[in-house]
């Protein structure tokens, strides 16, 4: 294969029209995503979440690399807020409940799915 041709092969980049695309209800109450990349093979997933006020997201195990970028809002848990402007990153293994009191938007980037937990007792 010449290198032409491994170039159209291989697509350079895929453009996403965020803001064109429609909100879809997230298994969250109160929020909504749009899922910008996904990779059903691998778990992996980049998705754009927007929680209502008071918006809880229930406990839960992140199996690999989480990855959150706050827009608006914050986004809340045990160990601290991570506010507009502000990134958090969690190791594989971690587990908690977080919410947002005042509504946020956020994007995060799964590296596999979360599992969601019965509540800690």
């Amino acid at each position: 294969m010449t290198d032409a041709q491994t170039a159209i092969a291989t697509p350079m980049g895929v453009y996403v029209d965020v803001a064109n695309m429609e909100w879809t209800p997230s298994r969250v109450p109160g929020s909504v995503q749009k899922t910008l990349y996904s990779a059903p093979a691998t778990g992996r997933s980049t998705v754009l979440f927007k929680m209502e006020p008071g918006g809880v997201i229930p406990f839960h195990e992140h199996p690999e690399l989480e990855q959150t970028y706050v827009i608006e809002g914050s986004l809340e848990d045990d160990q601290g807020a991570c506010t507009a402007g502000n990134f958090v990153w969690r190791p594989a293994g971690s587990r908690h409940t977080a919410r947002c009191p005042n509504g946020a938007m956020f994007i995060v980037f799964f590296m596999k799915p979360p599992l969601r937990l019965p509540p800690p007792s």
